[in-house]
This record gives structure tokens, sequence and C-alpha cells, in this order.
């Protein structure tokens, strides 16, 4: 018979850590008699983190004694201490891979469901003193388990455990977590797994991903990080001429691009994006990611670029680049692309964000789409005001158009209900006058600010997450769970003498910088040169870190449990071995 040997609770935590203060509920200690297993925790406990940790269906942590006995033997240690994992429960008996996902368990007065593994992040790093104990959790298929309280009741160390019921499909913990994070994601286990009612709504969507990606081997692991959109066309960066340059407004230039090595390029999907190398030869290019700006096909791609006041590559394009110049070309790249349905398409954009969607709208009307089509947009005036003309001339194309224009500060020349609709910003507040439809799917593009609004509205409005698609310009939001926010800086290089490795550029932020052997991974010096990333376990599990690798090579160390998409890297245990460009 399995037995509860410890309750252990702890409330967050500060701690410092590499420089940075980490709020963290990690901290468990043991404590004695009666404690009463709530809805959403025991008694006494909280989390720090309650995006990656705790909540109804995360409530109790389990983990065995065995475990900790493993652990000790593999480690070398012998200094554990009951909580040393964060688990509230410590147990005898209920080994991973033999609890299985949907059991329901009775211990005291109260009764458990389990849900999901755990997902390891990197503050069990730090409380183990174990840097790579995320990896090794799922590598060694011990990672402990969740439950969820069916029924409030009062549980104390020594109490049984006894299963009252068997979850469907009779899916171990070991299995349901051994099929997210390790290859292969076999369809048939997939399916099963999404049978159990019990499964978390996490998991269950990281399944459902997983699922769908089948047919694209390439794709990376889809339950966990970005699915690549398709196979990248080429890697690193190909020679492409500027066939021509043409003014669109005040402040953006397009430039057609045509492939300089005698071959085609590739069709690109639209709202996809590519990264550039600009500048004269023999000096270090300048790396920057810009939309494509049209239906993009084999022949030619056009970027459409708007003049930076402070921007060395924007007035590079709009001041010296000449017809016939060669640039350095990535491949198309990107999952913010139109998606195939039936359903309304709204397309949202603010200055030169218009790009991607202007891509989309020459795709719907090249091929002559019935879709009721919705294009909004947002400018300062009409010298500004790129793409006007071309935009009424598609539109026409489309049996089931609308659109409305937006001049924030219109100069006395503008028209009203000539060349704009309305004065004033593009908001929620307007879509719900002009009667957007709510069953559509909406393609924002703009300033952060603009997005950040923009999609809170619709979410008020109860739209489906999956049918609100994004894209940022610049660097992304970052992610950095349980980190104290400091505030926001311009990416720039790091302190201390300039490494003497390869170089690392990171397109987004705009910045070149050598490696140097003080850095761990490519996480570390992002992170010293203040570039904004994501990540959660820092050991190559989670693929929260995973960016585009547009050009170069890496090397991992630890090497991930499952490798990202193609053309793409997990920065976390990368390390460069030669010049690299990541999409950052």
């Amino acid at each position: 018979m399995a037995r509860l040997l410890s309750i252990n609770v702890g409330l967050p935590r500060d701690i410092a850590w590499q420089g940075r203060t980490v709020h963290t509920g990690i901290w468990k200690a043991p404590v004695e008699g009666p404690r009463r297993a709530r809805r959403l925790n025991i008694e006494g406990d909280g989390q720090g983190d309650v995006a990656g940790h705790g909540g109804e269906q995360r409530a109790v942590y389990v983990y065995q004694d065995e475990s900790y006995r493993y652990w000790q033997e593999h480690l070398g240690r012998s200094n554990f201490v009951r909580g040393q994992f964060g688990e509230n429960f410590t147990v005898a008996g209920l080994a991973d891979t033999e609890v299985c996902i949907g059991d329901r368990y009775r211990i005291g007065s109260a009764l458990f469901e389990v849900t999901q593994p755990r997902v390891t992040c990197y503050r069990l790093g730090i409380r183990m003193e174990e840097s790579d104990m995320a990896a090794l959790l799922v590598k060694h298929g011990r990672p402990g388990f969740y439950f969820r309280v069916i029924e409030e009741g009062d549980v104390e160390a020594g109490d049984e455990i006894a299963r009252v019921a068997s979850g469907p499909e009779s899916m171990s913990v070991s299995e349901i977590n051994a099929l997210l994070y390790l290859p292969p994601h076999p369809r048939e286990s997939l399916e099963r797994a999404l049978r159990i009612p019990a499964l978390s709504r996490g998991w269950r969507r990281s399944f459902e991903a997983l699922l769908a990606q089948t047919n694209n081997p390439a794709g990376g692991n889809a339950g966990l990080g970005p699915a690549a959109s398709a196979s990248l066309a080429w890697r690193g960066f190909r020679p492409f001429r500027v066939s021509r340059k043409i003014v669109e407004s005040s402040n953006v230039t397009s430039l057609i691009l045509e492939p300089a090595d005698g071959h085609p390029a590739a069709v690109a999907l639209p709202g996809q994006f590519v990264i550039i190398g600009l500048g004269p030869p023999a000096t270090p290019a300048m790396v920057r990611s810009y939309s494509l700006s049209s239906h993009g096909d084999a022949a030619s791609y056009r970027l459409s670029i708007k003049r930076d006041e402070h921007g060395t590559a924007s007035t590079y394009v709009a001041d010296e680049l000449r017809p016939g110049d060669v640039v350095q070309l990535g491949a198309p790249r990107g999952s913010f692309t139109l998606r195939q349905d039936t359903r309304p398409v709204v397309l949202l954009s603010t200055g030169i964000g218009t790009t991607p969607v202007l891509a989309m709208l020459h795709a719907l009307a090249a091929e002559g789409s019935s879709r009721d089509i919705w294009w909004l947009h947002g400018a300062r005036n009409g010298r500004e005001h790129a793409f006007a003309s071309e935009v009424r001339e598609l539109l026409a194309k489309l049996a089931h158009h609308h659109s409305h224009v937006c001049y924030s500060n219109p100069d006395p020349g503008d028209r009203l209900k000539m060349d704009f609709d309305s004065a004033g910003h593009l908001d929620a507040a307007l879509l719900l006058q002009l009667n957007v439809p709510q069953d559509g799917d909406f393609y924002l593009c703009g300033s952060a600010a603009f997005m950040s609004n923009l999609t809170t509205g619709l979410r008020a409005w109860d739209i489906a997450p999956d049918r609100i698609h994004t894209e940022l310009f610049s660097a992304g939001p970052s992610l950095t769970p349980g980190i104290a926010a400091s505030p926001n800086r311009p990416a720039h290089a790091p302190p201390g003498p300039p490494g003497i490795g390869p170089m690392v550029s990171f397109a987004r932020s705009g910045l070149n910088v050598r490696w140097g052997p003080s850095y761990a991974s490519l996480l570390e010096l992002a992170e010293a040169c203040e570039v904004p990333v994501r990540w959660s376990c820092r050991t190559g599990v989670c693929h929260n870190c995973e960016s585009g690798l547009v050009a170069g090579d890496v090397s991992y160390r630890p090497g991930p449990l499952d490798a990202p998409a193609d053309g793409n890297v997990l920065i976390c245990c990368a390390h460069p071995q030669s010049d690299v460009v990541i999409d950052l």
C-alpha cells in the first residue's frame, strides 16, 4: 500500500541568482499534523509563478521517496531533505511508471486525480544546485506528477494512499512525459492521450499541436516550441540584386530584389519575413528583419522599409543603396501567415505594419477570394500613408470587401471620406462601431502598444486566442519566469572587453557582437546584451527559447532532448561554431 510520508509547504520568497532576483515558491518544508487539501493548493502553500505552477489542475505536486534514493546515488549526494524537489507530497510508492493520468486516489478525507507530469524549469536547478536538473528529470523518466483536488479534505503524513479509480487508456506519467518531450511522437499515442478527460489543458494543447504536425517532420516539436510553417527554401544567405527602388511615401522605400546567383527564389507564404544583410562590401553587414510586402513568387521579392531617423540600416536603404547593388538574403520564414479557411479575414495594421498584411491582401486578390475581407489601417497622415492606391486596386478585385483608414494627425490637404475615413486611432471601440464580424480571423501588425491594446480588446469580445494572429517587427516580448522586472533598455554590446570568437548577429535588435568564452550559451550572451529573450528550463527541454537560426552553425551543450524546427536554434544550450545570425 502506498503511503504519504510527508506534507511539504512553503510560501514564495525572493532569492538572489546570477545577479538577478527570482521570486519562487520551490522551497518547501515538512509540516506536522493534518493539513487541508483545497481546490488550488495545500493549506499554507503558495506558488511564485502561477503561470507555470499551481492552479486547479496543478494543485498538489507529488514526488516519490524511491526517486529520492535514485538521485542520491546518481548525483552522489546525501544531503536531501523532504520537499527538496518542491513537492507537496513525498510518497512511498506511486512510481511514475505505474501511476496513470486520470487515476484517482483517496488520501485521508480528500480525493485526488492525476492530471499531468511535472513541467520542470530552471528553479529546480537552483534549489537542487544542479543546473541540468530540469533535463535530468525528463531524461531519466522521473518527473513526478500533479494532483487535482476532486474532493477537499484533510490529509496527514502517515495516511495510506488508496487508488479508487483507474484512468482511461492506462497511459503512465512516464509515458505521457516522454510523449511530449522525447522523439518520436507516435500518432496513435497522441490520439490515446487526447482521449483522457483528466489530462490538463496545457498538455492537451501540446498534444493537439503535435498531432497536427505529424506530416511535417522538419517542424521540430510543435507541442513545445514554434513549429516551422514550412521547410526553409535555403540555409544561410543568398545574393539578391536590387532591380528597382520605389518611393512609396515620405518615409517608406520599397526594394524589388531578384536572385543574383542564377537560381530561382522560392514562393513565400503571405505574411512571412526575410533577414537581409546590408552595407557596402568589405564592411560588417547590417543584419535586419523585414516582412515581404507582396505575395512573393520565385522571380522576385519586395521589401518595404520605413526610414527611421536614427536607423543606420533604413537610412542606408533610402540614401545609399542603388539599383544593381547586391544584398544578402535569408529564406522566407515565420508563422504569421494567412490561414486557409472560409471565415472572414480582418487585416489590421498601423504604419509600416501594413507590409505583411498587404502581402496577405495580394494573395486574397490573386485567388479572387469570396471571403469577407476587412482592411483596417492607421497612419499619421496622407504623406506617410504608403500603398493607398495599391490597396484600393486590390480591394476592387474582391467581391466582399470593407475598408476603413484612420489618420491620427491629418494634414490640412488630407480629404475626409476620400483619403481617409476617420480621424483618430484604430482600436477595439472603432471595430465595434464598424460591426466587424466576430467570427473572423484577425491579423494584427504594428507597434507593440497597438497590438497589445487591440489584442486585449479582441479578447474582451471573446475572440478565441487561436484566431488572433500577431507579428512584431522589433524584438518580441521577453519571457523570464520569476525574474523581477527591470527597466527596458535598447540592446547593446556586452560589458567588458569584446570577445574574439565568431560574430553573433541579433537581427531584430540590430546588434553584432563577438562571442567570448565567458558565456555558457547564446542565451547568456543575449542576456548580457539585454536582447529580449524567452526561456524557462535553460537546459534544452522546454523550447521556450527556440529562435530562428538564419545563418551559421551551432553545437549544443547539453544536447536538447528533442531537436528544434528546421532553421531554428535552442539558444539556452547552443554555442556558435561559426558566425551566426539569430532572429532576435
